[in-house]
């Protein structure tokens, strides 16, 4: 079953953040835009590349009313150990979310149970706590963070102006489209 524009299910993990541990829950990815990044563990070697790529997109995706959070089922006190101790990770400034138990990592349909590991997922939820997009790869393929600058913009826009889509290759001020039967088969 596809998770596109179901709700993200009850949980409460617990994170780290700027020098803090904080808790979570499925209530913090509501009234904004949120952009969860699974990865499958601390301590690896694509997943820094990673975190790091999205703290670079960090800035222009909080400017989009986005707010960012990577999950691996490691604690949250590995994450700080991982923050403390890596230059990539060390300048992470969004929440990382411990998922011990895999409860996070289940309700995302990204828990590899062989490994007991996350898949590489990444998803958009947006201010109603919706999931609007959903992109897993597998483990040795690294993602884009500037990919999701034009998806945020694309899911908001959408949302703001019902009746009409983002046709691929989409940028903010572009031509959107409006399905009807006078575009069957002229595109």
């Amino acid at each position: 079953m596809s998770l596109i524009g179901t709700e993200v299910q009850p949980f409460t993990a617990n994170a780290y953040k700027n020098g803090e541990f904080i808790e979570v829950t499925e209530e913090n990815f509501k009234g904004k835009w949120s952009v969860i990044c699974f990865y499958p563990a601390d301590f690896s070697f694509v997943c820094p590349t990673e975190l790091e790529d999205l703290q670079n997109q960090y800035a222009t995706l909080k400017e989009l009313g986005a707010e960012v959070y990577s999950v691996s089922t490691d604690t949250h006190f590995v994450h700080k150990g991982w923050h403390d101790s890596s230059e990539k990770i060390g300048k992470i400034t969004y929440a990382m979310i411990g998922d011990p138990s895999q409860t996070i990592s289940r309700n995302f349909q990204v828990l590899n149970e062989q490994s007991g590991l996350a898949d590489r997922g990444t998803f958009i939820i947006d201010p109603d706590g919706i999931i609007q997009t959903v992109e897993i790869n597998a483990d040795g393929i690294g993602r884009d963070a500037s990919t999701l600058v034009n998806k945020i913009k694309a899911a908001q826009y959408v949302r703001n102006n019902p009746g009409e889509v983002c046709p691929a290759n989409w940028e903010e001020g572009s031509e959107t489209l409006k399905p009807s039967l006078d575009l069957v088969g002229k595109i």
